[in-house]
C-alpha cells in the first residue's frame, strides 16, 4: 500500500464500525452511541476532522516555537463543531510568553496545512475502482 494513502473498510460488529488503515497503525471509527445504531466503537467522522485540525495547529505551533526558540511549554488546542458548521477552536500556550509571542504563535496556527485546506477551496477527486 502507498504510504501516503489512508485506507477505510468497514469492520463490524455493528453497522458503521469502521477500520482506518494509515501506514503501520490501524484505529477505529464508528458513530457514537446518540447516533441510531452507532456503538461508538472508536472516533466519528467529525471526531477525526477535529483531530486533524487540531493535532496540525499544535505541531505547526510547536515547529515554529522550536524554530524560533520562543519558550512554549505546552500547547492545548480545544475544537468542537456546531449544528451550523462551524468549527470553534480554542488555543491555549502554556510558558513564559509575552504577548508579542502569542500573538505571533496564533498567527502561525493558522498557517497549519490542514486549517489551510479547511478554509480554501478544496476540491475532492472521486471515482470508482
Amino acid at each position: 500500500m502507498d504510504k501516503n494513502k489512508v485506507v477505510v473498510e468497514e469492520a463490524g460488529p455493528g453497522p458503521f464500525v469502521q477500520t482506518v488503515k494509515v501506514r503501520d497503525h490501524n484505529v477505529l471509527a464508528d458513530e457514537p452511541l446518540t447516533f441510531p445504531e452507532g456503538t461508538d466503537k472508536g472516533f466519528s467522522p467529525n471526531d477525526f476532522l477535529l483531530s486533524a485540525l487540531g493535532t496540525c495547529t499544535s505541531i505547526t505551533v510547536r515547529m515554529y516555537a522550536r524554530l524560533k526558540k520562543i519558550p512554549l511549554d505546552k500547547t492545548v488546542v480545544k475544537l468542537e463543531r456546531l449544528a451550523s458548521g462551524e468549527i470553534v477552536r480554542e488555543i491555549e500556550f502554556k510558558g513564559n510568553l509575552s504577548s508579542e509571542q502569542k500573538d505571533k504563535l496564533f498567527q502561525i496556527a493558522n498557517k497549519c496545512p490542514i486549517h489551510k485546506a479547511l478554509t480554501d477551496k478544496l476540491t475532492i477527486a472521486s471515482k470508482i475502482i
